[in-house]
């Protein structure tokens, strides 16, 4: 590819790259405008990891902007994990993690209750949605080392465990589905339930005493590994629902917190 292949797809000389680059809208800023074209140069002449990328006077000649947005647009890029530069080769395009994105701005300490209730119900809902492929991909090894985590599982009050007990157990219920981005998801939404469940402690609490009152009690991780052993695909579908229904309760009952705050 020359260094000036860009040309041909974005414009031909700086006046009309210019012209293509104007905005109907101050929402989006030249930045902006300059990383999408970016992202469809790259798309558009199919290009892959380890590909030569312009450099930025080329580039930013193509594109007909100066050499400040250009390297802001580029530094996007880079911080998505999509390009990277190597000595004696310049930048190239490379493969980014398909979650890196979000594991940079998922933190709970700068989250709001809305987002952190959000995602506390996506957690639960993806857990609860992998069933099928976890008994899909069950076999004798999946269960000899989740017994193993289950054995050396701390519980406490109300069938709660303590936190590496419940992130052992889980995590190995998300390894055994063998999606590797579902087992990268899930420890960016474990950190957001535990962070949940204790600052929400004194909300929680009365829902777990109103269940163990009427003997609504928490299936525990022994129980989902029995039936995980006995290859009971249903059975461990209710339990795995009543095992997450605290914190649906909570979400339920809380919702008006969340409507009473915005408005």
């Amino acid at each position: 590819m020359s260094d000036l292949n860009i040309l041909d797809y974005i414009c031909h000389t700086n006046t009309t790259c210019m012209n293509r680059l104007k905005i109907n809208t101050n929402k989006i800023t030249l930045v902006d405008q300059v990383e999408d074209i970016l992202l469809n140069y790259f798309k558009r002449n199919e290009l892959q990891p380890g590909s030569a990328i312009p450099n930025e006077a080329d580039l930013a000649e193509a594109l007909g902007v100066g050499r400040g947005v250009l390297r802001e647009a580029l530094s996007r890029l880079r911080m998505l994990g999509l390009i990277e530069s190597r000595p004696k080769r310049g930048m190239t395009l490379s493969e980014p993690p398909i979650l890196g994105g979000m594991k940079k701005v998922i933190d709970p300490r700068i989250l709001g209750d809305e987002a952190l209730f959000n995602l506390l119900g996506l957690r639960i809902a993806l857990e609860i949605g992998i069933t099928g492929m976890i008994f899909q991909n069950l076999n004798e090894y999946n269960i000899s080392e989740l017994e193993d985590i289950v054995k050396r599982g701390v519980l406490y009050n109300n069938n709660e465990y303590l936190p590496q007990s419940e992130f052992e157990f889980h995590s190995k219920l998300y390894e055994i589905t063998g999606n590797n981005t579902i087992i990268e998801f899930q420890k960016i939404l474990y950190p957001v339930s535990n962070f949940v469940k204790d600052k929400f402690s004194v909300l929680f609490q009365p829902i777990n005493l109103e269940y163990e009152t009427i003997g609504r009690v928490k299936p525990t991780h022994m129980d989902l590994f029995e039936l995980i052993r006995g290859r009971d695909k249903n059975g461990f579908q209710i339990a795995i629902e009543e095992h997450f229904a605290v914190y649906n309760e909570f979400l339920k009952r809380n919702e008006t917190i969340l409507v009473t705050n915005n408005n």
